[in-house]
């Protein structure tokens, strides 16, 4: 995708319907609403996905971001709800053994039904925000810094773009997406929801989420670990003695390492806390839990190569009530 090195770069972070906590944070990065549409006369907002699911505006958010990316003041990647509400309403393949790509479970209608109750009302705006969904790209490549929601793996994205140039999918991978060790599955699972690791046979670990799984979320960057705990990245710490527990030879060749010297990478999905900072010089993720009531984030970039970690803008979400 082409970017404009003449402009600005506002990147923010998943919003998930919290449309009024997004209009502040434009305000504080000195947009404006002008016909209808936010806009900076500089500048451009780059959205890292996870527009939808669970926020009390969601429909709101949707518009907003829309009508930027519609004018050219934005541009938007996908992000695993994006993709996960695509994989609902899309067939699954013949033989795959289920009857659409994400399944009807009480757990996946569970995740997007604030985003269907909200547009319970307005069913064909929502069948149109489904075919905006497909020419969001999975990932954004300008150069000097790189977009994806969760994690950036250079060897899936060749193979995306030898398909698809732009990054942009179909429905035909969506489909493919529900055929195991796929192309589409692999990437649409690294790219949108990044890496993981087991946990050590027979854990399992119920989160604040309320969901119980049997792998824990690691880090794509790390040089040299040597236990669990250092690879870990997720707001659920790792018990104690697990965290302890030493990585194995092929636990460690297993591991994607983007390095250090890399173009800059933004990405979303992980919900962090506390204080927005950098990763590392290269790295940054600017999900900070705004539907949790945290920090709605932006980094503005200019033409640094290397991540200033005064450049976080943030606004706080209100409480409840308040929120969204």
């Amino acid at each position: 995708m082409h970017l404009d090195p003449r402009r600005g770069y506002d990147l923010i972070g998943d919003i998930h319907g919290c449309a009024h906590t997004l209009e502040r944070l434009l305000v504080e990065l000195d947009y404006r609403p002008e016909g209808g549409v936010w806009r900076h006369k500089r500048r451009m907002a780059l959205f890292l996905g996870d527009l939808i699911d669970r926020g009390p505006r969601i429909r709101e958010a949707l518009h907003l971001v829309h009508g930027m990316v519609e004018a050219g003041q934005a541009a938007c990647i996908m992000g695993n709800h994006e993709f996960s509400a695509l994989g609902w309403h899309t067939p699954a393949p013949a033989g795959s053994g289920r009857q659409f790509v994400h399944e009807h479970t009480p757990r996946h209608a569970r995740l997007l039904q604030e985003t269907q109750a909200q547009f319970e009302r307005y069913p064909e705006e929502w069948r149109d925000f489904l075919g905006w969904f497909h020419r969001l790209p999975l990932f954004i490549d300008a150069g000097r810094f790189r977009l994806v929601h969760a994690c950036w793996d250079a060897e899936l994205i060749d193979g995306v773009r030898a398909i698809h140039p732009d990054g942009c999918i179909d429905e035909a991978f969506v489909r493919e997406s529900a055929v195991p060790g796929s192309l589409a599955a692999r990437a649409a699972a690294r790219l949108l929801r990044g890496t993981d690791m087991p946990l050590p046979q027979g854990v399992a670990l119920t989160g604040r989420d309320g969901l119980t799984r049997t792998a824990f979320r690691t880090k794509f960057w790390e040089e040299d670990p040597q236990t669990y705990g250092d690879v870990v990245f997720q707001p659920d710490a790792l018990p104690e003695h697990i965290a302890e527990r030493p990585l194995s030879t092929a636990q460690k060749a297993n591991l994607l390492l983007y390095g250090p010297h890399e173009p800059l990478l933004f990405v979303g999905h992980y919900w962090r806390r506390g204080r927005p900072a950098p990763i590392r010089a290269n790295l940054a993720c600017l999900d900070y839990s705004a539907v949790m009531h945290g920090k709605l984030v932006a980094y503005r970039l200019d033409d640094e190569t290397r991540l200033d970690p005064h450049k976080f803008v943030w606004v706080e979400v209100q409480p409840p009530g308040d929120a969204g």
